[in-house]
C-alpha cells in the first residue's frame, strides 16, 4: 500500500522528472492543455519564520486584521506566531485527541467569516475512539487563548477501522458555508467503497452551513436562518447546522445531502483562490499516482473525481474502469517523483508579482514543489527547485503571503524567491 501522508515513516525518493498529460476540467466539456510555462519563474527558498513546534500539520490566519499566524500541532494544540512564538497554546485539547495513528491528530482549524466579532471557530481533529470530530471551540479571556471547556459538537464522522485516510481540512469558502474533507476510510483500495457511495460522508467534500447568514430573493424578502451557537460541553447534544438549500443531492434518496462533491481518496489538503473563488483539491495517491482537482467558481457541486475507479488519470481497477461521469484531475505525478502530495494555494500576495496566480503544491516524501498557472484554456506547469522540508501544509497570511509547516523539524517557513 503506498503511503499517504504517513507521518511516522517516509521513504527514500528518488526526484525524476513529472510526466503530464491532458486533464478534464468538467464533464467532457473541457480540456486544459498543459505544457511548460514559456519563462521560468525565479526559483524558491524557504525563509525561517520560527521553529520549537511539535509536528505541525496546518497553518492559517483569522482574517481580524490581527497579522497572527495560527499553526497546528497533531498532539492537539493550536500555537500562535506574532512576532514570535507564544509559549501558551492558543488551545489545547490533548486529552480528546488520538494521535497514535499515522495519520490521526488534530487536523486543521478554520475562522468564519467575520470572526473579530464572533470569537469562536471550528477544528477537525480524530477523537479517542479513531473517528473524525469536527467542533466549534469559543475564545476564553483574552484574544490569545481559547476556552476548551466551550466545545461545540458540531459534526461525528465515523471511521472505526482504519487509522488512515482521514482527510482532515476545513475551510469556509466565499459562499460562506464550511467545507470539510473526508478521507475514504482507510485500508488498500477503499475496501468499503465509501468513495463512490453517497450514502457515505467518507471520501468526500461535504458543505454545511455553521453560521449565520441572510440571502434576499428577486422579490426582495429576506430568508434567514440562524444554526444554534449554543456553548455545549463534549458529549452533549451536536449543535445545530444546516444543510445549503443547493447542495447538489438535496432530496436525492439514498443520498447524504451534506456532499458536495465526491470520489476522493484523501484529500488532505484543499483551498479556494483568494480572487476567482476556484476550488483546488490536493488528494493523495494510492499506488502510483498523486493529483490535484478542480473545480470552478460557477460550480453547482456534485462532481465524482473517480476514485477507486480512477488514481489520476489512470484506471485503477482495469477490470471495472468506466470514466464516465468521473472528472479527472488537471495535474498529476507518479511515484518515481514522490508519495504524497500536498495541496497548496493560488499565490495572491503583492511582495512577489512573478507568482500571482500561480497555483502552489508540493509532495511531503520528496519536497519536489511545482507552481501552476492557467491563461484561459491551457495550464503551463513549472517544475521548482527541491526543498529538504517535510511540507504536511502550505497557508496563508492576511495579505496572502505564502507559508509552510515543516512536520519533522517542527517549523515554519515563508515562500520567497530565491538567488
Amino acid at each position: 500500500m503506498n503511503p499517504t501522508p504517513n507521518f511516522n515513516h517516509v521513504p527514500a525518493i528518488a526526484a525524476k522528472m513529472l510526466i503530464l498529460a491532458a486533464m478534464l476540467l468538467s464533464l467532457g466539456s473541457t480540456r486544459l492543455a498543459t505544457r511548460a510555462a514559456p519563462a521560468a519563474l525565479p526559483p524558491l527558498a524557504p525563509i525561517l519564520v520560527t521553529e520549537g513546534l511539535t509536528q505541525p500539520l496546518h497553518i492559517t490566519n483569522a482574517g481580524d486584521a490581527s497579522d497572527r499566524l495560527f499553526i497546528v500541532e497533531r498532539r492537539g494544540t493550536i500555537r500562535i506566531y506574532f512576532n514570535n512564538l507564544h509559549p501558551t497554546p492558543f488551545l489545547d485539547i490533548t486529552s480528546r485527541v488520538r494521535s497514535t495513528g499515522s495519520e490521526e491528530g488534530l487536523l486543521s482549524v478554520a475562522f468564519p467569516p467575520g470572526y473579530a466579532l464572533k470569537q469562536y471557530f471550528y477544528v477537525y481533529y480524530t477523537n479517542l475512539d479513531g473517528n473524525n470530530q469536527v467542533s466549534r471551540f469559543h475564545l476564553g479571556s483574552n484574544a490569545n487563548t481559547a476556552d476548551p471547556d466551550s466545545e461545540e459538537l458540531i459534526l461525528l464522522l465515523q471511521h472505526p477501522t482504519h487509522s488512515n485516510h482521514n482527510g482532515g481540512q476545513l475551510a469556509f469558502g466565499p459562499d460562506g458555508y464550511l467545507y470539510i474533507g473526508t478521507g475514504d476510510g482507510g485500508g488498500g483500495g477503499d475496501p468499503d467503497g465509501n468513495a463512490q457511495d453517497l450514502g457515505s460522508l467518507l471520501g468526500k467534500i461535504l458543505r454545511i452551513a455553521v453560521e449565520p447568514a441572510v440571502s434576499m430573493s428577486p422579490a426582495g424578502n429576506f430568508h434567514i436562518f440562524m444554526p444554534a451557537l449554543t456553548r455545549g460541553e463534549p458529549g452533549s447534544s451536536p449543535a445545530a447546522y444546516r444543510i445549503p438549500a443547493d447542495n447538489p443531492f438535496t432530496g436525492v434518496s439514498g443520498a447524504r445531502p451534506e456532499i458536495w462533491a465526491y470520489g476522493l481518496r484523501n484529500p488532505w489538503r484543499f483551498s479556494f483562490d483568494l480572487l476567482s473563488g476556484d476550488l483546488y483539491i490536493g488528494d493523495v495517491g494510492q499506488r502510483e499516482w498523486e493529483e490535484i482537482d478542480f473545480q470552478p467558481q460557477t460550480s453547482k457541486g456534485g462532481e465524482n473525481y473517480g476514485w477507486n475507479v480512477m488514481e489520476g488519470t489512470h484506471c485503477y481497477n482495469a477490470a471495472a474502469c468506466d470514466t464516465s461521469g468521473k472528472i479527472l484531475p488537471i495535474f498529476e505525478y507518479d511515484h518515481s517523483t514522490g508519495c504524497s502530495v500536498t495541496g497548496g494555494f493560488v499565490y495572491r500576495g503583492d511582495a512577489y508579482p512573478d507568482y500571482v496566480g500561480a497555483y502552489f503544491l508540493a509532495d511531503f516524501c520528496s519536497g519536489e514543489v511545482w507552481a501552476l498557472t492557467r491563461s484561459g484554456d491551457v495550464l503551463f506547469t513549472e517544475q521548482l527547485p527541491t526543498l529538504s522540508q517535510r511540507i504536511t501544509s502550505f497557508g496563508e497570511d492576511e495579505d496572502g503571503e505564502l507559508y509552510l509547516t515543516d512536520y519533522f523539524a517542527g517549523a515554519v517557513y515563508r515562500l520567497a524567491p530565491g538567488q
